[in-house]
């Protein structure tokens, strides 16, 4: 198993520190795993782990890494939505599908201390893992972030720093300590271990529904869960289970769509955007360092963009609540989507969207 370069094509061990190729490629990893089945599933294992067999995990460092992450319920929210609820995880987030197998994968090879920049959910994921299995961490963050994130990560006991600007920019800091100090790079967007956790959210999903629903709503913003569900949907059809993709809606921020912008046009590449304040902060991503990548999935898959309304983010939480859900803003504006999809499109049925993050963590 390597790193192959997304650019240049060369080939690495996964052992490396490097965050990424010398050409500025990011890593792809050269992984394929068995055809799926459900007999190959440790049922004895309470936590996304039980799904290793499709998975690069090839010892058992895993063990003291866990923290019970995954097996998030599919519950009926009405007569055509489902929600998985994402945040009924150890920090509250979805994230930490993809923080426990990017911690898993950095004990085997030894990595001791990591940074990681994030608009919060991703660097709490990462601080707690770390706590768990006694990795030195420091996070950047944006500044506006939600106080609440940051005490999260703190009480893991992780360094903080908190960058003026944008995420964007937040971004660049951490990246620039990365390439000057010689850091492990434990990014959500830059290792593709990571994503080798959030394709367990369909997994799961196949597991408990016994098939995939007819519409996946997915946020958008680095393509964390999007890239995770486009890949497990790959596997599933490699094996099979399936015989096409479902029809999958990816949400942006109306004030941060560079996607959205791209697919009007029919480019390969990202739009060039100067993102607006938006309460969909986890989202806010203007320059997502896997956009060629995430656009040609796109026009694969012939997979749709919709942009959340702004002024109707509250209103989707509200509702939301108003039947027990108490989700962060960034996961209302899914639902703030899914409504605009109807008004476009009329009643759409058989939907599944993800509950990605708890409210108590955005109530700012």
């Amino acid at each position: 198993m390597k790193y192959i370069c997304s650019q240049c094509g060369k080939a690495i061990p996964v052992t490396t520190r490097k965050s990424k190729c010398d050409c500025g490629g990011l890593w792809k990893l050269d992984y394929k795993p068995p055809k799926f089945d459900l007999s190959l599933i440790d049922r004895d294992t309470w936590s996304l782990f039980r799904y290793r067999a499709f998975m690069p995990i090839f010892d058992e460092h895993w063990r003291e890494v866990t923290l019970g992450e995954g097996m998030t319920p599919v519950i009926e929210f009405d007569e055509n939505v489902l929600l998985k609820m994402e945040y009924y995880m150890p920090t509250l987030s979805f994230k930490d599908r993809g923080a426990a197998v990017l911690m898993a994968h950095c004990k085997s090879i030894g990595v001791d201390s990591v940074v990681q920049d994030s608009s919060g959910n991703a660097g709490n994921s990462v601080a707690a893992y770390c706590a768990k299995t006694g990795i030195t961490c420091e996070i950047f963050v944006p500044e506006g972030t939600s106080q609440k994130k940051i005490h999260m990560i703190e009480s893991h006991k992780a360094r903080v720093n908190i960058v003026s600007g944008s995420r964007d920019h937040c971004a660049d800091v951490c990246r620039a300590k990365v390439e000057s100090e010689g850091m492990y790079y434990a990014n959500h967007v830059y290792n593709p271990f990571f994503y080798q956790g959030t394709k367990t959210y369909i997994y799961e999903v196949f597991e408990q529904l016994h098939r995939i629903p007819q519409n996946i709503f997915v946020p958008l913003g680095n393509g964390t869960l999007f890239i995770g569900i486009v890949k497990a949907l790959e596997e599933l059809m490699d094996s099979g289970i399936i015989e096409k993709f479902p029809n999958i809606i990816a949400v942006q921020s109306e004030c941060c769509d560079p996607f959205a912008k791209a697919m009007r046009i029919g480019s390969k590449h990202p739009a060039i955007v100067t993102p607006s304040p938006t309460m969909a902060e986890g989202i806010a991503i203007g320059i997502p360092m896997r956009g060629d990548e995430i656009l040609e999935y796109t026009y694969k898959y012939h997979i749709k963009i919709i942009t959340a309304p702004e002024n109707q983010i509250m209103e989707a939480r509200m509702a939301l609540a108003a039947k027990g859900i108490y989700c962060e803003h960034t996961t209302a504006a899914t639902y703030a989507a899914y409504m605009k999809y109807c008004e476009l499109n009329g009643k759409t049925t058989d939907c599944l969207l993800p509950m990605c993050g708890a409210g108590l963590k955005s109530d700012h």
